[in-house]
C-alpha cells in the first residue's frame, strides 16, 4: 500500500510476534495513534510461527531479573486470556524435567531452590503432588513439584522410562497458539490505527545522531516515512537492519529444528505435559547399525552421548494425535541468518531414537515412523543469552530483539517496556538488564566470563 501522508510517529521494522506486540502496547497502552509496522513478509511468517509455543516463569540466574520479566509476560498473556475467551488457548499443564541419574535429581532440587529464591515460586517436595491435566490458565499454579518417588512417576505418566527417578514439574508452564496470539494482538494493534506497509527497510536517514526517516522499498519503488522513532524488531536480521545506523549488535544465531509427527497407537497420553529428559542420551543401535556407523567418521558421533534437552509435547485440539519433539543436539552457530533453513538428513532418526530413551513405546514407530515434518527457525542471541529491549546509541532508535527461543512467551513483557521507554512513561527495575548500555559495565562484562551461554535454554 501507499500511504498519502509520508510520517509516522513510530516506524516498526519487523512484522513478527515483536515487531506486533510492540505496536499492540504502543497503540493500546500509550494512545500513539500513527504507527507503521514494516515487513517484506507477512506478518508472524518468518520465525514467530516456527515456535515450539511454550512458556515459562522458570529460569535461572544469574539474577532475578529473567524471572520477573517472565513472570509479568505471563500476567499479561493470562489476561489478554481472559479477555478474549482464551483464544489463543493458553493452558498450564507445566513443564516437567526428567532423570534416571540420582546425582541429577539432587542436582534439579538445588536448581529449583536457587530458582525458588529469584521469585519463580515455591519449591514443594512433601510427597503430596497432583497432576491436573485439565490445568486453565488461571489455574493456582505456581513453583514446583520434586517427585523422587518412582511409583508416583509410574501412575502418573505410565509411558514413560520404567528407569525414571525423580521429576520436577514447574507449574507456572504451558504452552499456547502462537499464531493465535500473534493475530489477537496484530487485529488490535490494527484496531488502534496501526498500519502495515508491506516492503523492506533499504536505508535509515540520521542527522546529529538522530533518526530523520526511513527509506522502504515497497513493490519497486522507495517510500520515505519521516519519523522521529524507529524501532528495530526485524528477528535474525537484526544486525542487518542496525548496520543501516552503523550499529554492530553483540548477537548471534543459532538454527534450531523440530520435529512433528503422529502418534498412531496412542503411545503419549494426550493429557500430557511439556516434558524434557534432562539426563544425556546414547541412541539405540543394533550390533550392525554400530559398526556401520563407527566406520564412517562423518557418522561415528551417533555412537557417543548426546546431550540432555530432548523434549515433547503434545500438539492439536481434540482428535489430534499429533506430537511435536525438539532436541538441540546440534546447534549450528552462524553470524548471518539464511534461508531457507536446511537440516541434516538423519535429524528426525536420531529425535525419534532419542525420544525412545524417555518413552519406550515410541519404539513402534523406528521401522515404521512415516514421513514426519521438520521446520525451525534461528535463535538470535546475545553470549549470555539475555535479550535486547532498549535505546539505542542513534537518538530515537530503539530495539527489541535476541529473544532466543523464548520470544513468544517473552514478547508481552518485553514489548510492554520497550513502549513505556519509547513513550517516556515509569518502566521496571528489570529493564537495566536487557539495556545494551550493560555491555559497558566492568563488572558485567567479568561475570560474562563465566556464564552459560545456554542459560535457561530448551
Amino acid at each position: 500500500m501507499t500511504f498519502d501522508v509520508k510520517s509516522a510517529d513510530v516506524l516498526i521494522c519487523g512484522a513478527g510476534i515483536a515487531g506486533v506486540a510492540t505496536a499492540y502496547f504502543l497503540a493500546r497502552h500509550h494512545g500513539v495513534r500513527d504507527i507503521v509496522i514494516v515487513d517484506e513478509r507477512p506478518p508472524l511468517t518468518l520465525t514467530s510461527d516456527k515456535s515450539s509455543e511454550g512458556y515459562r516463569n522458570w529460569w535461572p540466574g544469574p539474577g532475578d531479573e529473567m524471572v520477573q520479566l517472565m513472570n509479568r509476560s505471563v500476567d499479561l498473556l493470562e489476561e489478554m486470556a481472559i479477555k478474549n475467551d482464551n483464544r489463543f488457548h493458553m493452558n498450564r499443564r507445566g513443564y516437567v524435567y526428567l532423570t534416571a541419574d540420582p546425582e541429577r535429581a539432587n542436582n534439579m532440587e538445588q536448581q529449583a531452590l536457587e530458582i525458588e529464591g529469584l521469585g519463580a515460586g515455591a519449591l514443594r517436595a512433601d510427597g503430596r503432588y497432583e497432576y491436573r491435566a485439565d490445568a486453565r490458565f488461571d489455574a493456582a499454579l505456581d513453583g514446583a513439584d520434586l517427585v523422587r518417588d518412582p511409583a508416583v512417576i509410574a501412575a502418573t505418566f505410565p509411558f514413560l522410562s520404567g528407569d525414571t527417578l525423580a521429576m520436577l514439574h514447574a507449574r507456572r508452564c504451558g504452552w499456547l497458539s502462537a499464531q493465535q496470539l500473534g493475530m489477537h494482538l496484530l487485529e488490535e494493534a490494527r484496531s488502534g490505527g496501526v498500519r502495515f506497509l508491506n516492503g523492506r527497510v533499504s536505508s535509515i536517514s540520521a542527522e546529529n545522531s538522530r533518526v530523520q526517516a526511513v527509506q522502504v522499498l515497497s513493490r519497486g519503488s522507495l517510500e520515505t516515512i519521516k519519523t522521529g522513532a524507529f524501532v528495530i524488531a526485524a528477528g535474525p536480521m537484526l544486525s542487518e537492519v542496525a548496520g543501516l545506523l552503523g550499529i554492530d549488535l553483540p548477537i548471534y544465531h543459532e538454527a534450531h529444528g523440530k520435529i512433528t509427527f503422529e502418534d498412531s497407537e496412542g503411545v503419549i497420553g494426550r493429557d500430557a505435559p511439556l516434558m524434557i529428559w534432562n539426563d544425556p542420551i546414547h541412541l539405540p543401535w543394533s550390533s550392525e547399525e554400530k559398526e556401520e556407523l563407527a566406520a564412517d567418521e562423518e557418522t561415528s558421533w551417533l555412537l557417543e552421548a548426546l546431550p540432555a534437552g530432548l523434549h515433547f509435547r503434545p500438539e492439536g485440539g481434540p482428535g489430534s494425535k499429533t506430537i511435536l519433539a525438539l532436541w538441540p543436539y546440534h546447534i549450528a552457530v552462524t553470524e548471518r541468518a539464511s534461508w531457507p533453513l536446511k537440516f541434516d538428513l538423519e535429524f528426525a532418526e536420531v529425535v525419534m531414537r532419542g525420544l525412545t530413551r524417555m518413552i519406550p513405546g515410541l519404539a513402534v514407530y523406528l521401522e515404521r515412523m512415516g514421513r514426519p515434518v521438520i521446520d525451525g527457525g534461528y535463535y538470535t542471541k546475545t553470549r549470555e543469552n539475555r535479550p535486547l529491549i532498549c535505546p539505542l546509541p542513534v537518538t530515537g532508535a530503539y530495539v527489541i530483539g535476541a529473544l532466543s527461543g523464548f520470544g513468544i512467551m517473552a514478547a508481552p513483557a518485553a514489548a510492554e517496556l520497550l513502549a513505556a521507554q519509547i513513550s517516556g512513561a515509569i518502566f521496571p527495575s528489570y529493564a537495566a538488564a536487557f539495556d545494551l548500555a550493560r555491555y559497558q559495565d566492568p563488572a558485567y562484562l567479568h561475570l560474562l566470563e563465566s556464564w552459560d551461554p545456554t542459560s535457561g535454554q530448551l
